[in-house]
């Protein structure tokens, strides 16, 4: 069967579901000048009613808003801890049974369906879309930091000393703590934020490329909601799918912001403090707006095939003129302190590590599960000929293995420095300088520190017009095809919020609002599971 102009349609054989709903029924087209529109107007409206009036109230109230970001921060994370982090178990368990599950045959989009990209374009999409900034930001500072609290001494927490320690920590052995501080760290960002993308993504291209619904997060609930899904509790679904994505995208801009701020003020003097970072929003925002009207092929896939390049030659150079034999060693050694330690790290309940708990896990599942929108919509648009089993193996395992790369390059060669040598300016730096206290220990510092910086604002561009192209998708009632200028409109407010949240109360602020959107949705994504479940047994399999 030849594939069929619409990217959308099957090929081969599926169970779709019967439902009268258009794609784009509830929709409004306007003309506003050379401008076109075509928004669903109850979802466009409210959601984007809502961010411009955070927008404007938090610029007013700047003095204002700062403790009461810090405050809904600390309780939401010090009393839902256990919710987060047994949400994140199920999402890996569910990931797992699908892989070995007969579930695992279906293909997306139709039993004789083509993949639209080569796997070396769909890795290197769903990668720097999914985590890249972060992994530049963490890479290097979150290892170091569960180092030190490991070792029995103090680490940096938002620009703070603690004197928490992970697990118990490993007071006076240097080798125990950095298996610690390793496993703590791959945990953060191996199987449980794959997993967390891996559900929605998956979801969302079985209802749209199988069961024919619109590629837009209330689709996933038909199975659930059936034809009230197109009222009002969809409605309500994709306005929190837009105000989730749009702020947890905003948290890793202003990271992005701190940490190419931090690095053009090590290399060039470039003063650090807010005027920077929101400088630098603006100047990418304008980069990611023009990568947004080149389209997907054009722009994202790019950007993102020239990061991975980049990130590859980074890596490559540090683990050349880095301890090599500590690197390549401690990948493994890694892994099994990782699967040794993971039941202690999973644990929900009794923990008497509170601060790694509530101050990381709790806000980086928070933070992932409010991407989950728009990593997930943009995995699906691209995982199209896939098999389930496939889809799941290469989103969930084989991005896993290349976290656990990246950290144990930087993470390892930051802690061999202060172990093995001595060197203390990468412990004791901010943590968005860490990195590059890290690279100058090594040749070509000034080179290398560059190239990292380019990297952030390429992770940076990819993630906002990424994200502008998903959270459009959303509110245009499930149209991939909708007019430039309100994908334009989106790019341009999320670097607005990035901006108003710098400005209001810098990272506690971002991780704030990332928290406060992640929490509604993860009932929503426990939820999801039960409709892909449904969707999936429902479907014929490939041979």
């Amino acid at each position: 069967m030849s594939k069929p102009d619409d990217m959308m349609a099957p090929d081969g054989d599926v169970n779709p579901i019967d439902t009268d709903y258009q794609i784009g029924q509830d929709n409004i087209a306007l003309r506003i000048g050379p401008f076109g529109l075509d928004i669903h107007n109850r979802v466009f409206m409210i959601s984007g009613l809502a961010i411009v009036a955070f927008v404007v109230l938090t610029l007013i109230f700047q003095t204002q808003v700062e403790p009461l970001f810090d405050n809904v921060l600390s309780a939401l994370t010090s009393r839902l801890d256990w919710f987060f982090i047994s949400a994140g178990n199920i999402f890996v368990l569910f990931c797992l049974f699908l892989i070995v599950s007969p579930m695992g045959k279906v293909r997306i989009g139709g039993t004789e369906a083509t993949p639209d990209f080569s796997y070396l374009g769909w890795f290197s999409m769903l990668f720097a879309a999914g985590m890249g900034i972060g992994l530049m930001f963490f890479g290097v500072s979150e290892p170091l930091s569960h180092f030190g609290t490991a070792l029995g001494g103090t680490a940096m927490e938002n620009g703070v000393r603690t004197d928490w320690a992970p697990l118990g920590g490993a007071e006076g052995d240097p080798q125990a703590a950095a298996r610690l501080a390793m496993a703590a760290t791959i945990y953060h960002w191996g199987l449980h934020p794959w997993a967390i993308y891996a559900v929605l993504a998956l979801g969302l291209a079985i209802f749209s490329f199988n069961k024919g619904l619109p590629l837009t997060v209330r689709s996933v609930f038909y199975p659930i909601l059936g034809e009230r899904v197109w009222g009002w509790p969809g409605h309500l679904i994709d306005i929190l799918a837009v105000l989730a994505t749009l702020f947890g995208l905003a948290t890793s801009l202003g990271l992005g912001a701190s940490q190419a701020a931090a690095g053009l003020n090590y290399l060039f003097g470039v003063p650090l403090g807010a005027t920077t970072e929101v400088l630098l929003v603006l100047g990418i925002t304008l980069i990611a707006t023009l990568s947004v009207l080149a389209g997907l092929e054009a722009g994202v896939q790019r950007l993102s095939q020239i990061n991975m390049v980049l990130a590859g030659l980074l890596l490559l150079f540090v683990v050349i003129v880095g301890p090599t034999l500590a690197i390549v060693t401690g990948f493994f050694s890694n892994l099994v302190a990782y699967i040794e330690h993971l039941p202690g790290l999973a644990n929900p309940i009794g923990r008497e590590d509170e601060n790694f708990a509530q101050g990381w896990t709790a806000f980086y599942w928070a933070w992932w599960i409010s991407w989950s929108p728009f990593v997930g919509m943009f995995i699906a648009r691209v995982s199209r000929g896939r098999t389930v089993r496939e889809f799941m193996v290469s989103v969930l395992l084989i991005p896993s293995a290349a976290c656990v790369l990246w950290m144990t390059v930087f993470g390892n060669t930051a802690i061999s420095q202060y172990v093995q040598e001595g060197y203390e300016a990468a412990v004791n730096a901010d943590l968005p300088l860490q990195l590059f206290a890290m690279l100058d220990a090594l040749p070509l510092a000034q080179i290398t520190s560059f190239i990292a910086i380019i990297l952030v604002v390429v992770f940076f561009v990819t993630s906002s017009d990424s994200g502008s192209l998903v959270i459009d998708a959303i509110s245009a009632g499930g149209k991939i095809d909708s007019p430039k200028p309100q994908r334009v409109f989106w790019c341009t407010f999320e670097g607005l919020v990035a901006i108003a949240l710098i400005l209001g109360g810098g990272l506690v602020a971002l991780q704030a609002m990332a928290v406060s959107t992640g929490l509604p949705f993860t009932i929503v994504l426990l939820v999801s599971c039960i409709s892909v479940y449904k969707g999936l047994a429902s479907e014929p399999r490939a041979s």
